[in-house]
């Protein structure tokens, strides 16, 4: 089936970042449509971002540092074990000897299917690459494998331990803060890509048992598709799955209705332990208050305590929605307007903040052919069980927000234009790097008690025109959650070393107000830094034993979430 000019974005990515990848015949995301991706012109926009391409004597050059690297690390790794006797959580690995021993055996046991073990270098490093992040990963995978059941993880998780080689894995690539990126002395990256099926539809009891690769636009879609009026209501990046929105403990837009990843979506998971051992973390059963929730033990830990390799997700009732947008002076008056509505408990799905630069970032690469005027605006997706109860809802919304200060209130007048008018809000990131030709884009987000929302979004902007640097705000203004997305050019270090100040004065303003250092991206090692002074140095302590005892030998995912030992 040819693709139209709104591409998949799902497509897109792959394409960009794994172009020698293996493709799965009988995928999920090969039978249906998934998100719509901006439809760009003769315009600079998300398409025509450049992405880095290395080639050639690069990618030796890659290679041949990297087996540097991998020995240099196991030395140094040993004598630093000499001089300390406290335990490094991430440092007892195997030699480049034993890694050559792992591959081959890798390649013994997935024979059947001879491209399931890729060392390619081209393979190697797009799995160790990512266009979203604003820092690259410096090393590269020894091996990307992937797995196609959860036999084949355990075979895998078993060779690595057997031989000492950190293990990650890959899911939709989307993450923005390095979750995925090899550690410096390589290792196996897992990647889930063909584990994307779903096993089975329950729609009598509103869940569906579903593979870590599937995407979950593309499970939305199939239900559509089969006629179901139910849907999965987590909605991270277009392109995210299952797997990894389980793993990043994401949200998304629908988060100020539906909650996030850490609520009741997940239901159980089957997970690979670092042991080889398969466990399933609970019934498929509503509720259960059978011990402590062992699923929740593996939300947001970011694979570092095993691979999910199966999932059991909760779905709800698919309800009537449209779309309205207003313009307000400031981001004070949006949020107070934004409280108000949501405390007469009307039908709201998502509400969503964005800033002047967004607006501008629409007006020149959004998918649709509307122009808004370029003020901080606010994206309201309204619901309803009937068409009469979003005009009821639509008009409360209406009288509360020009009390605030609003003009320019709009609702979509049909179905076609709301998906336009939710399509630019949702491709924010790819706009906003369309805004600055040949600069690389800083994702960051905070989140913070809904009140003190206006407080740091004005402080964060007044840092960014302060660096003369350019940056979108977009938040979702109803559970006190925002975004950055800070452009610089990657060859300039003043630009970096501002960029990089802009995001930590931002951490810290949101820690400061009783807020998280991440609302919905997760840790990775864009923030580990700063989770001892968010959690306390208790609570680290407490994850870092979960850590050791689960995963005694530090192999999977080395180097992400926990704060690093002094």
């Amino acid at each position: 089936m040819p693709l139209s000019s709104r591409m998949l974005l799902s497509t897109l990515q792959r394409q960009a970042l794994m172009n020698t990848k293996p493709k799965l015949a009988q995928s999920v995301r090969s039978r249906v449509p998934a998100y719509r991706l901006l439809h760009t012109t003769s315009r600079r926009c998300a398409s025509d971002v450049p992405r880095p391409v290395v080639k050639g004597s690069s990618y030796k050059t890659t290679i041949l540092a990297t087996l540097v690297s991998l020995a240099l690390g196991f030395g140094l790794a040993k004598a630093s074990q000499s001089k300390s006797e406290k335990v490094d959580l991430f440092g007892k690995f195997g030699t480049p000897k034993d890694f050559e021993a792992a591959i081959a055996e890798l390649r013994s046991i997935l024979s059947i299917d001879p491209t399931q073990v890729s060392t390619d270098p081209d393979d190697l490093h797009n799995h160790g690459f990512s266009v979203n992040a604003h820092n690259n990963g410096s090393a590269v995978y020894s091996v990307v494998v992937y797995p196609h059941s959860t036999e084949d993880v355990v075979q895998i998780v078993r060779i690595a331990t057997k031989y000492r080689m950190p293990i990650t894995p890959y899911s939709g690539a989307t993450s923005l803060e390095g979750h995925f990126y090899a550690h410096p002395v390589g290792g196996i990256c897992v990647d889930m890509s063909h584990m994307d099926q779903i096993i089975a539809i329950h729609d009598a009891d509103g869940d569906l048992v579903c593979q870590p690769g599937a995407q979950w636009m593309d499970i939305n879609a199939t239900l559509k598709e089969k006629g179901i009026p139910l849907f999965f209501p987590i909605d991270p990046a277009p392109g995210a799955t299952i797997g990894g929105m389980l793993s990043t403990g994401c949200s998304g837009t629908n988060a100020v209705r539906y909650g996030t990843a850490k609520g009741e979506w997940f239901l159980n998971a089957t997970v690979v332990l670092p042991s080889g051992e398969i466990i399933k973390t609970r019934r498929r059963s509503r509720k259960s208050s059978a011990g402590f929730d062992t699923t929740k033990l593996f939300i947001g830990a970011e694979g570092t305590l095993g691979i999910v390799t199966e999932v059991t997700i909760r779905l709800a009732p698919v309800l009537p929605t449209t779309v309205a947008v207003a313009q307000f002076p400031d981001v004070q008056k949006a949020t107070e307007a934004v409280s108000e509505v949501l405390r007469t408990g009307v039908g709201i799905q998502c509400v969503e903040l964005v800033d002047d630069v967004f607006v501008a970032a629409i007006n020149k690469c959004g998918s649709s052919k509307r122009k808004y005027p370029v003020s901080d605006s606010l994206w309201f997706k309204l619901q309803g069980p009937t068409n009469q109860s979003l005009e009821e809802t639509a008009s409360i919304v209406e009288e509360i927000v020009k009390k605030h200060g609003a003009t320019g209130f709009e609702l979509a007048a049909n179905a076609e234009e709301a998906d336009d008018l939710w399509t630019d809000r949702k491709n924010a990131h790819f706009y906003g790097l369309g805004l600055r030709e040949g600069a690389k884009g800083w994702p960051t987000d905070v989140c913070v008690p809904v009140s003190k929302l206006p407080q740091l979004v004005y402080e964060t902007k007044k840092d960014i025109n302060a660096s003369g640097l350019l940056s979108t705000i977009v938040g979702h203004v109803g559970d006190g959650n925002f975004h950055a997305l800070i452009l610089f050019m990657d060859d300039d270090e003043k630009e970096k070393a501002a960029a990089k100040e802009i995001v930590k004065r931002m951490v810290k303003r949101a820690i400061d107000l009783d807020g998280t250092c991440t609302g919905e991206h997760g840790v990775g090692i864009g923030k580990k830094a700063y989770l001892t002074e968010e959690l306390g140095e208790g609570t680290v302590r407490l994850m870092k034993r979960i850590k050791r005892e689960i995963d005694p030998l530090g192999l999977f995912n080395p180097g992400k979430l926990y704060p690093d030992d002094d």
